[in-house]
């Protein structure tokens, strides 16, 4: 067995699609087939169903995801443990997987421009909240990139943190022009309103109730009218999420940054005219009160000179 073949089947995992995936991992979609069905003999058991469209994992592909990411986590943190001395210069970021993809690149790019270049490492989304800040609270990570609103608090002492608003992003719910439910075909442009007036039940893609979406979309819920739904899938990862909203499956509240490209060629819709549906949300930065060394140091000294960000001189969450 294959560390590779855990990593090519989380990310089939998140994106629910073999074309996607075998592209995120940059192999041939043959090759990345290949690879699955390797695991699963190897495993004596089939994951992935391949009769549905969008791929859905099997009971026993369910069963493996976590094992697969605590194994992928534990396999790198290893590595990180024991890697020599002259190699420790990595700055190393936990971070949530939509940041990764969206705000880290130009985020970095522009540090780079006031810094010169330096080295980074990413610690993989770990999808719970404090599953997440405990890479930063057991010093796997230098800083720790995270959503953050005031609905969702993180448990952190205020005296060993420090952070740094340098984002902001909204929440928001899209759904595809056209949507299936229970075999009719419905208009996506404000479709949570019109289920709100007709007693409609929604298929929702969720994040379920651990992830930081996951807790600020329950907070929302909770102040909002109450509106039918069904969850139809369920993924701590954004990104999954989106590629199955556009194919008409059901409603999904996604990042704007995440989901711009997709709402500019018309592939997404707004399922809702009322901005109460949606959350705005700042793009934050924490690290450890303690000297971090040098690169962490200057990089923390370059955050706060870079347009637009506004320095936090105490956290309060």
């Amino acid at each position: 067995m294959e560390v590779k073949w855990l990593e090519d089947f989380v990310t089939l995992a998140e994106t629910s699609s073999f074309s996607r995936a075998a592209e995120a991992r940059n192999v041939t979609q043959s090759a990345f087939s290949r690879r699955i069905k390797q695991l699963e003999t190897w495993l004596g058991a089939t994951l992935i169903s391949r009769a549905t469209l969008p791929a859905e994992l099997t009971e026993a592909g369910r069963a493996l995801l976590p094992v697969a990411q605590e194994t992928i986590r534990t396999f790198y943190g290893l590595r990180e443990t024991l890697r020599p001395a002259g190699e420790a210069g990595l700055v190393r970021f936990a971070a949530l997987h939509t940041l990764t993809v969206t705000f880290f690149p130009c985020w970095l790019q522009g540090l780079e421009a006031e810094l010169g270049g330096f080295g980074t490492s990413l610690i993989a989304d770990r999808g719970g909240i404090e599953a997440n800040l405990e890479a930063l609270i057991n010093n796997e990570a230098n800083f720790f990139l995270t959503y953050a609103h005031p609905e969702v608090p993180f448990h952190l002492d205020q005296a060993r943190f420090h952070g740094l608003t340098i984002g902001q992003d909204r929440l928001m719910p899209l759904a595809a022009p056209e949507v299936r439910i229970l075999g009719q075909v419905h208009k996506g442009q404000g479709l949570l309103d019109r289920a709100l007036k007709d007693k409609l039940t929604l298929p929702v893609l969720s994040y379920g109730f651990n992830s930081f979406f996951g807790v600020a979309l329950g907070r929302l819920f909770a102040r909002r009218p109450p509106f039918r739904q069904r969850t139809l899938h369920e993924n701590s990862i954004s990104a999954g999420l989106m590629n199955l909203a556009v194919t008409g499956v059901g409603l999904c509240w996604l990042p704007l940054s995440l989901a711009r490209d997709e709402i500019e060629a018309g592939r997404l819709v707004a399922a809702s005219d009322d901005p109460g549906w949606e959350l705005d949300l700042d793009v934050r930065l924490y690290r450890n009160a303690e000297k971090g060394g040098r690169a962490v140091e200057a990089l923390w000294r370059a955050v706060g000179k870079i347009p637009g960000q506004e320095r936090l001189n105490q956290l309060w969450l």
